[in-house]
């Protein structure tokens, strides 16, 4: 008789970026976050959504499956909330009492929860956060043999590790406790410089290059002591964040020289120089830990995981500085990558299994839409939208369809593109996927304010034929999850992708990883000579990126994009302007909450 195939679900919950991750017989084939479905950037609730999306992915009812994974210790992680009240008492008591409420109410009874929501029989697991991390990355590449670095704000107590995967195992030999964090000092200056914590760190990258790093490069020697070996202590008497309601204090803003910045008000030269230091310390730390954690543990392969691991120019000066002939980074690198790498743990680790290739292929592994299901919602689930009025659409032969988009790109058209199973992660990797022109200047502002309606300093990233990749930056890899930072070579004219530093936040595209896309690129080039497009996430400003075709519908009538592009089907913008309404456009945007 044929063996019965293993079925472990992976979950992440609480914290922020619930997801949930179905793998069968070791390879990982439905992932997605809670987000995408509630409409709540970075929800963090029970992934009731996510779960239903990859049972029902695979046929299966919860008691099919086999081993529930939660990737944190809950007990470990209350007793550092416990120690750390206790210790900064009686400071923290307004938010010791806040917490209380939370963890007393949900956060210690996970396995309660699971077995409630799911009426869930079987066997549930739980993985420490920082293994998860690291076994999100070193499971989900091919190498038989890596470092590993996991760097995030906390888990229960570690805040950064490293260590070695060989074969089926996976040992973290270092570790970097509370409250000493390299991501709760970038959370920190976040807060500082008026955006959202654990949401709106990218966008304090993204400023960085605008600044001067060494005008306040000596400030941060005082919140942070950096040793050779990688390894840090933060000076917590200017953080908040063990026992107030703020990340920063009173002798914080004295050392920078003033209060946090409000949110949404003018980013001043100061703001832009502090994002600057940041950066280059955060540059500094990670390439000593790396460098350090070679001479320990050789390897030419680097496996990376955790909030920090999405920090891209960070990954680049990696690459640029050649220490490794390999890096894999995990995609969805923070905690939604959790419910993977806690379902690949117990795989590996717990159940003893040969590691194997071909783990996590790519991370297509959300839902999709087929042609009949999208007629259906544009005939008849639309009204939901705009009532009884009708959309103007056309459908296209899949033949047609990749050149005649092309066409519209050529045009100078920005074009909603959804296509296949949604990504898995952060980033949209072309299939839900806002594309333009990358030769057009104007883009950069066109597709920020009047798309996106985010701030003009923003980037945007190119999407490259991986072929032509070198000729065009100085990235001698391939880059499929945007995950990697490179400069544009010298007369190379993109200037919608090219970042004020001369850089770029690379994704490359060959035909394996996803064919129409590929295709869509190719015919471009073909016409234009230029084998780049801008590619952004498919929502606006606090949105989660679309995942149904009403989401994609609502995004692209609320906004200044020129065509929407569903499986075959293509609409207009000049064609529906009798769908345009600003009240519903207000209503529309007021329901996301800035970042």
């Amino acid at each position: 008789m044929p063996q019965k195939p293993l079925k472990i679900l992976g979950l992440s919950f609480f914290y922020h970026d619930a997801a949930a991750c179905l793998m069968i017989n070791g390879k990982v084939v439905a992932a997605v976050q809670e987000e995408r479905f509630t409409r709540k950037k970075h929800d963090d609730s029970f992934p009731i959504k996510a779960i239903k999306y990859c049972l029902d992915f695979s046929n299966l009812s919860a008691n099919d499956i086999d081993y529930i994974v939660f990737y944190d210790k809950p007990i470990l992680k209350f007793e550092r909330l416990l120690r750390t009240y206790i210790r900064t008492w009686p400071k923290g008591l307004r938010s010791f009492i806040m917490a209380m409420q939370i963890w007393l109410k949900d956060k210690l009874w996970v396995e309660q929860k699971i077995r409630k929501h799911l009426n869930y029989s079987g066997e549930i697991f739980f993985c420490e956060h920082h293994y998860s991390h690291a076994a999100s990355a070193y499971y989900a590449s091919d190498f038989d043999e890596a470092i590993v670095v996991t760097t995030d704000a906390v888990g229960e107590w570690d805040t950064t590790t490293f260590g070695y995967g060989r074969d089926n195992q996976l040992v973290l030999t270092h570790t970097i406790k509370f409250p000493d964090s390299l991501g709760m000092l970038y959370s920190a200056l976040t807060y500082y410089l008026g955006f959202r914590v654990n949401s709106a760190e990218y966008k304090v990258m993204g400023l960085a290059p605008y600044g001067n790093p060494d005008i306040y490069y000596d400030k941060f020697k005082k919140l942070i002591d950096i040793k050779e070996d990688g390894s840090f202590k933060l000076n917590m008497k200017y953080f908040a964040y063990e026992y107030g309601l703020t990340m920063t204090n009173r002798k914080f803003n004295k050392l920078f020289g003033g209060l946090p910045r409000k949110p949404e008000s003018e980013l001043t030269q100061r703001q832009k120089d502090i994002a600057a230091a940041l950066q280059k310390v955060t540059e500094e730390v990670v390439l000593k830990m790396v460098k350090y954690a070679k001479k320990l543990h050789p390897s030419e392969n680097l496996c990376l995981a955790g909030g920090v691991a999405l920090n891209c120019v960070a990954n680049g000066k990696i690459l640029k500085e050649k220490i490794f002939k390999n890096i894999y980074i995990q995609p969805a690198a923070g905690d939604a990558g959790g419910a993977v790498g806690a379902a690949l743990y117990f795989y590996y680790e717990c159940l003893k299994n040969k590691k194997q290739k071909g783990t996590m292929n790519n991370i297509y592994l959300g839902p999709e839409y087929n042609d009949e299901q999208l007629e259906e919602f544009l005939e008849r689930g639309i009204k939901e939208i705009i009532g009884h009025k009708k959309v103007n659409y056309k459908k296209i032969s899949e033949e047609d369809l990749t050149a005649e988009i092309a066409k519209l790109i050529n045009g100078n058209n920005a074009i909603g593109w959804f296509q296949g199973r949604m990504e898995f992660g952060p980033r949209a990797l072309g299939n839900r996927s806002i594309i333009a022109d990358a030769r057009n200047k104007e883009n950069w502002q066109k597709v920020n304010l009047k798309i996106k309606f985010r701030e003009n300093f923003r980037p945007f990233a190119p999407t490259i034929l991986e072929e032509k990749s070198s000729e065009y930056f100085d990235l001698n890899c391939p880059s499929p999850y945007m995950l990697l930072v490179g400069q544009v070579k010298k007369k190379k004219n993109v200037p919608a992708i090219t970042h004020v530093d001369n850089s770029a936040r690379i994704q490359t595209i060959n035909k394996e990883q996803n064919e129409k896309y590929h295709d869509l690129i190719n015919e471009f080039y073909k016409l234009s000579g230029c084998p780049i497009i801008i590619n952004t996430s498919f929502n606006v400003r606090g949105e989660p990126i679309v995942e149904s075709p009403k989401n994609a519908f609502e995004c692209f009538i609320n906004t200044h994009m020129d065509y929407l592009v569903m499986g075959n089907y293509l609409i207009s913008k000049k064609e529906n302007m009798h769908l345009v309404d600003v009240d519903r456009l207000n209503s529309y945007l007021s329901k996301f909450k800035l970042d």
